[in-house]
């Protein structure tokens, strides 16, 4: 028996870029094999990652969640591996419900790994960015330590609902290729892998970063990423609003784009930023699985 075509989109945030399988009642497997098939920039779709669209209610790991938020976001890394969150995959993921005729403008809720999301899908003539609600960073305590090649920087721990080294860098050069992980200390702070965030003062409340997300390496985005690097940034900064009771909003600009970070005295992490849609089509299913 032949495989199904798959139908497939194409999307993006701020450059971090999406392979979005629509799958509401869950009947595609993906294994790992095959998302980084689809994921290869050479012999496939391309992108660093894919978002598989199911209806949480289809989905074993999101069944709790259905009666909150009807559809959850299971996304792979580009190297097939299973991810908690992904913060432009978020807003793109959103911006696909919009295109589809899914979902409104206006409010709703999206399943993760790592918990329920509350989205926002501005309307388009007031630009059409989706703000995220990212939850609460978590900032477990003790030092940790990132390094590339003979350089090593002390670094902040911040879960994003995935985890995070954040080192403060003089020069984002000196981040490397980000082609391979960068090292880190010790070996017990990230048991499963880390992204890593290299960051650079360009103002008040104004950072520029470079990024390598495990599973996929260095790429033109991160959302959790920037959530986490302007978590960290406010720790430096002494502008915590847990402790001064004020909410406190930094610039992050990534290579593919800007993102507009929150934090609220409550905690609270807001991502704004854009996302986009940009083909469609279906994928050959003899290029899937080819005859032996």
């Amino acid at each position: 028996m032949s495989n199904p075509p798959i139908a497939f989109l194409k999307g993006h945030g701020t450059e971090n870029d999406f392979v979005i399988v629509p799958d509401p009642d869950n009947r595609i497997d993906l294994p790992p094999s095959l998302v980084a098939k689809l994921c290869d920039r050479r012999a496939g779709i391309g992108g660093d990652g894919l978002l598989h669209v199911v209806r949480s209610a289809a989905h074993p790991e999101a069944r709790a969640a259905a009666e909150t938020a009807e559809w959850f976001m299971d996304y792979r890394n580009a190297d097939g591996s299973i991810a908690e969150m992904c913060g432009n995959g978020v807003r793109v993921f959103a911006r696909y419900l919009r295109h589809a005729g899914l979902v409104g403008e206006g409010d709703l809720a999206v399943a993760t790994r790592g918990g329920v999301k509350r989205v926002h899908v501005a309307k388009a003539d007031a630009g059409g960015d989706i703000t995220v609600s990212m939850g609460r960073a978590l900032l477990p305590e003790g030092d940790v330590a990132v390094s590339v090649g003979a350089r090593e920087w002390p670094a902040r721990n911040v879960n994003m609902g995935n985890p995070h080294a954040v080192a403060f860098v003089d020069d984002l050069d000196h981040a490397g290729d980000l082609f391979t992980a960068p090292s880190f200390s010790p070996a017990s702070a990230y048991p499963e892998g880390v992204n890593v965030e290299f960051v650079v003062d360009r103002g008040p409340r104004h950072v520029a970063m470079r990024v390598h997300e495990r599973g996929s390496g260095e790429t033109r985005s991160c959302g959790t990423g920037a959530c986490a690097v302007a978590v960290a940034a406010a720790r430096r900064d002494g502008a915590d609003p847990a402790v001064t009771g004020e909410p406190v909003t930094y610039i992050v600009d990534l290579p593919g784009g800007r993102l507009t970070i929150t934090e609220r005295p409550d905690g609270a992490v807001e991502m704004t930023g854009p996302a986009v849609i940009v083909a469609e089509g279906t994928v050959d299913p003899h290029w899937i699985a080819p005859a032996p």
